[in-house]
């Protein structure tokens, strides 16, 4: 025969503190592991993104003196390079690549030119002489600046 004790008694009222205390730290426990695998989750995810855009650019910038060549290439035979032109344009704009402007008078920006000479000038405006190399943009981001020589006007 089982002996129930009475509701009010104090050792079922201990039990029942004892009992909710635990379920209490147990839900706390469950609710931090849920919390830190989510943010595990994440910061998974995260890495993934930021090694497969590491590739793409590595990928792409092993690229960059191709496309340097053929560009050097269709600006010595423009005529019968035309198509090729049109082609390797074609071709980057559906890569997200795109050329850094760096025409002759056109502004310095230390954002997306390397200046590797500076011409002294009568003037404080730093403007583009000469393009040395071109710089690319990926996907809006400077993967490569282009290599100019500025000069002050």
């Amino acid at each position: 025969m089982e002996l129930k004790p009475k509701k009010n008694s104090p050792e079922v009222s201990v039990e029942i503190v004892k009992l909710q205390t635990e379920k209490d730290e147990l839900l706390a426990d469950l609710q931090r592991t849920r919390a830190d695998f989510e943010n595990f989750r994440k910061q998974v995810e995260l890495q993934r993104e930021q090694a497969k855009k590491l590739a793409t650019d590595a990928t792409v910038m092993k690229f960059l003196p191709l496309i340097d060549d053929m560009s050097r290439a269709i600006s010595s035979n423009p005529e019968a390079l035309a198509p090729i032109l049109k082609t390797l344009e074609k071709t980057m704009n559906e890569l997200g690549l795109s050329k850094i402007q760096a025409e002759n008078g056109a502004e310095f920006n230390p954002d997306f030119h390397d200046a590797i000479s500076m011409e002294e000038g009568d003037g404080e405006k730093e403007v583009i002489a000469e393009e040395l190399r071109p710089g690319y943009l990926y996907n809006g981001e400077v993967l490569r600046p282009a290599m100019v020589r500025v000069k002050k006007v």
